[in-house]
This record gives C-alpha cells, structure tokens and sequence, in this order.
C-alpha cells in the first residue's frame, strides 16, 4: 500500500466511526504520523450523496448507512447472525455509528467510577466500575465539550411537552452538567445552535449557509446531518465525526504547530491483527492485514501502536480471527445496550415530534438510567412501534404481558391504532428508556459457526432481553412507569409501551477496562493486558453502561485520555489535557482549509 518514500506510520487506528478520529486528531496534532483504515466509504458530498427517504438511508440490504461495502446496489451486506430477536442498527463508513447518533452528550453518572461514596454506591454495577475516578475524567470531558463543541441543545414543542410531564411527576431541574439526583434538564448535545434564518422558517431557499448556520429543525438527525445546505463539512449543524474530528485529524497540519495530517483509507476492512510472541504466553502487536473492499487485494501495515476502534462487534470478531490471547474468556463478554425500550403517548394536540433536533430534553435517574425525548419522522416511527418482545399488543404477548402505568399491555401495535396513531406523527411524543444494565458475560460477540464472508469467520450476537439480570429488569421497568407517568402528567390520551426487543444501538464493553484482570479485557489505560502496543478506542472499551447516559461522549473523552497514554508511554511526550486549551472544531484556520478542498 505505502509507496517508496513513505515511512512506517507511528500508530495505526482501525475505523473511523465515534472513537478512531478522536485518537487519530490528538495524537496527529502532537506530531504523529497516524494512518486511519476505516471499512466502509467516505461520502466527500453528503448533501448529493444522502437523502431524506429513509429506506433508502436505513435499509438494512441496501440503505446508504448500512454494514456493508461501498457498491450497496452491486454488493451484499457483511453478515452477522443474531440467533435472537433483536436489530442491529450499526453503519460502515467515516463517521460510523455518529452518522446515526442524535448528538447526545451527557457526561456518565458518577456513581458507575472507583471514587463514589455517595448513598447510592450500591445502586449500581459495583462489581463493573470504572478503574478511576469521575474527577479524573473531568479535564478530558471538558476538553470534548470545547472541541465538537458540546451546547445546552435548542429546544422546541417536544421538549415543552417532555418538560410538562416531568414537572407534572415532581421532578426538578438539573442546572449542572453532573447527574447526582432525579431530574430533568434540555439535552447537552453536539448540535450547533441555529442562527440567522435557521429555526425561524421552513422556506428551503432561506436555509442555505451563510444566512443559516447551525441546526435548521429539519428532523432528520438519524440519516446524517447535511444541514444547513451548501456550509463547509465542518459547519455542519450535527458534530457527528466525520462533520467534526474526521476535517481536525487530516487537518492537523494548519492548526496545531508541528501537527501532521493524518491518512484516511476507506474502504479498508482490517482482517487480522499482527503480532509477535511475548513472555507469559502474551504478544505484541505490530501491524495489521486489510482488504481492499472494491479489488479484494490485500495489504499489511506496520506500526509501532495499533488502535482498534471498530465497535463492540468488530473489535471481538478481529480479535479472535487474529488469534489474539484470550486466557479468561473475556473478550466479547459484557456485550450491554441500555436495555432499550420505547414508551409513546398519543396527544390531540401538536407537539412538533418530527420537528428540529431529534432528541434535546432528558430526564436522569441515578442507579436506575435514563429517560429521553426522542422525536422520528414516520417510517422511523413506524419501525419503533412495530418491534416488541411482546408480540403484538391485545393478540398475543409471547409469554410477556406487561402491565403497568401505560395502557393495556405491551407490544407492538397493528390495526387501527397504529394507522391512527401515524395518520399524523406530529401528535405523538416519544419516550426512550436508556436503563443502565448490568455487565453481564452471557451478552457477547463472538465468532460464528455459519459459513465466513470475504472477511473471514463473521460474529455472532447473543444479548437474550428475557434472561437479564434482576438489576437490569427491575430498572427498565421502573423507568417505563416513570415515562409513562410523564407522558400522562403531560396530557397524553393514550399512553403505549412497546417492550422492545434487543437493539444494540448504544452498545458498551465488549472489550472492557477494569480494575480486575478477572473480568477485564484492557488494563486502567484501556491498553490490552495479554498483548502490548495494542490499544481500543471506542464503545467497547467502556467498563460498564454509565449508568444510563448515551455513550459518546465519555468515549471520546475516554479516547483523549488513551491518546495521552499512547504519546506518553511510547513517543516520550508530554501530557496536553490540562497544559493546552483545546482547538474548536469550529475554528477559522479548519474552515479554511476545508473551503479550500483541502479535505476530502
């Protein structure tokens, strides 16, 4: 793949999605020379290469944001076998999965790190903390939050009709960025805020930069971010990676002194991770072997560090193709997805649901999760409630039937209540229940026994929703009555629970850190313990559900920590977070370049 004169590059990071970018940006604007191998494509015109159908986005055979090659119409998807009912909603492509994320970025609860001691200690997953403590988490959160940046979100009927039922329940407003009681609060999230004509018109010909900057309300947060028309990729309203870190990292050169641009080669599916032996049955890492998706060649790539950032099913499945030490069974184990459920209230009036940023109002509950207001445009509506463990509401129940503060019993709705309920989507609210679930070693990826793909041996997801632990149950239905006591507080007519089956969407610790080599995969620094100069950066590395909140954020702050660790420990650097204020992505002399054609 290198050419004559290129030299070896110092670190190499596999993918391209929530994590990988964070580590490639730091690391290259320290000097670095960092190469990006990323499966899926990079779409350099979002704005001709996406679109607002949303089949045409999220299908999973043929969608433009699907698991699979770039060709979506000449190609099939990459397999994964899922022996359960579940979906996976997980993409191929620079940005990953942020594609899809709506922005959301709370920081963790801080009763899931080593340093709590509050009332609540034991309300959570004491036997899965975090090896470190909250504060020490603080600087690198910061450091995030300047960089996308991270803002109070804008807010809208939705979340005037979510802020109702939670003041309608008793709950009070949370002011702080930290979660240390039962309270509601607008969304932090990495949405930038509208100005000029952006959220004062629907007229398409106003909405185009620079007379709007920022969110434009379109609705659309889960099919990519293209707004507002014609802005520079970096002045993208959603700070989705490849709108934020992806321009920073292969820009690095222009904003940060001595900084170097990183290579980003998509299209790239790293199969086999290389290494050395090492004492004591370990290894070390080298390099890695990845295939050209469009020719099917084969490259090999040395570096001094290798980062794997390709999500807590690939990770697994890469390194057990690669045949990496594996002594207590771990890798792969701890598969958790906040236990996902959907809780809806049909209104008569109009609160707005498929209008602005998808998802800008929250509510928290320490040791127990999350709940937040999430607004579809309606084939996304109708999938959310059409996908149940509980069969279909009043016909059959699968041997669940959930009752409780909603109406009836749970499960997916058919018939007439469904066509009433979408003939008209902007009366609906939607409440997401984000439970924080027990790690626990039966959900996991793992390789198949089904015949491999051109990659190799494909993984097998197994994350049972009926066999969790009494922790994990008991806090998804506490959160489902509390959502459904809001929708009422808030002047729903109808409140419906659907009692979602497995969707590994916000997926965490696959390839957890720890305190305890026992049930652990990486060490406090998320380098892996049986195999050196090996680093993972991104979901899977999270050492348990946070408690609730979306994930990204403490990843990414998790990120620039391990970015830190890596220049330390083997380029003989100096820490940054803390010293350096960080550079916005937002920043003029980025923007130039990204004006310029500078990125692709």
């Amino acid at each position: 793949m290198k050419g004559e004169d290129e030299e070896m590059p110092d670190v190499i990071v596999i993918g391209a999605g929530g994590g990988g970018p964070v580590m490639a940006k730091e690391l290259a604007a320290r000097g670095l020379d960092v190469l990006v191998l990323e499966a899926g494509p990079r779409y350099p015109d979002s704005e001709s290469e996406w679109s607002r159908y949303e089949n045409d986005c999220n299908s999973p055979a043929d969608g433009y944001f699907r698991w699979g090659p770039n060709d979506r119409f000449e190609k099939p998807p990459w397999l994964r076998e899922l022996p359960q009912n579940s979906y996976v909603f997980e993409l191929a492509g620079a940005g990953g999965t942020t594609l899809h994320y709506f922005g959301n970025s709370p920081r963790a609860m801080p009763g899931v790190f080593s340093d709590y001691s509050g009332p609540d200690a034991n309300a959570y997953d004491v036997a899965h903390r975090f090896p470190f403590g909250y504060r020490d988490l603080i600087p690198y959160y910061e450091w995030v939050e300047a960089t996308l940046p991270v803002q109070t979100a804008a807010v809208g009927t939705k979340e005037e009709v979510f802020f109702r039922g939670a003041e309608g329940v008793g709950l009070p407003v949370n002011p702080y960025k930290d979660i240390q009681f039962d309270s509601f609060r607008p969304q932090e999230n990495a949405i930038l805020q509208p100005e000029g004509t952006a959220g004062k018109t629907n007229d398409d010909s106003q909405l185009r930069h620079p007379q709007a900057q920022g969110c434009t309300f379109c609705g659309y947060c889960f099919q990519g971010c293209i707004e507002p028309r014609q802005a520079p990729r970096n002045l993208k309203a959603k700070r989705q990676t490849d709108n934020s870190y992806v321009p920073m990292m292969q820009t690095a050169h222009r904003w940060a002194p001595g900084g170097r641009p990183v290579r980003l080669v998509c299209d790239a599916f790293v199969t086999r991770i290389l290494s050395e032996p090492a004492g004591a049955g370990g290894a070390v890492a080298r390099g890695v072997r990845w295939r050209d998706t469009q020719t099917g060649a084969e490259h090999e790539e040395t570096a001094p560090v290798v980062v794997m950032s390709g999500g807590c099913t690939e990770n697994p499945r890469l390194w057990l193709n690669s045949q990496l030490p594996n002594p207590n069974g771990w890798v792969g184990r701890g598969y958790t997805d906040h236990a996902l459920d959907w809780v809806i209230g049909v209104f008569d009036d109009f609160t707005g649901n498929s209008r602005g940023a998808s998802s800008s109002a929250r509510a928290d509950f320490p040791g127990r999760g999350a709940i937040e207001q999430v607004g579809l445009p309606p084939a996304l509506q109708a999938f959310a409630m059409g996908f149940s463990d509980s069969g279909v509401r009043g016909v059959y129940d699968n041997g669940r039937p959930l009752t409780g503060s909603w109406d009836g019993v749970a499960g997916r709705v058919y018939g007439k209540e469904l066509k009433e309920a979408l003939s008209n989507v902007d009366r609906l609210v939607n409440m997401l229940v984000l439970t924080d679930d027990d790690v626990e070693p039966q959900n996991r990826a793992l390789r198949s026994l089904f015949p491999e793909d051109e990659n190799g041996p494909i993984p097998r997801l197994e994350i049972e929703g009926r066999k969790r632990s009494a922790r994990t149950l008991a806090n998804r239905e506490f959160l489902a009555n509390k959502a459904a006591q809001m929708l009422r507080a808030a002047g729903a007519r109808r409140v419906l629970r659907m009692n979602f089956a497995p969707l590994p969407l916000h997926v965490h610790s696959s390839m957890r850190m720890g305190a305890d080599a026992s049930n652990s995969v990486l060490d406090p620094f998320c380098e892996a313990r049986w195999v050196q100069r090996l680093f993972v950066g991104d979901n899977s590395a999270l050492a348990n559900a946070l408690g609730g909140p979306n994930p990204t954020l403490t990843t990414q702050a998790l990120c620039t920590r391990t970015a830190e660790r890596i220049f330390e420990k083997y380029f003989g650097g100096e820490p940054w977070v803390g010293r350096e204020s960080p550079v916005s992505s937002l920043d003029q002399r980025v923007t130039e370049g990204v004006l310029a054609g500078e990125v692709a």
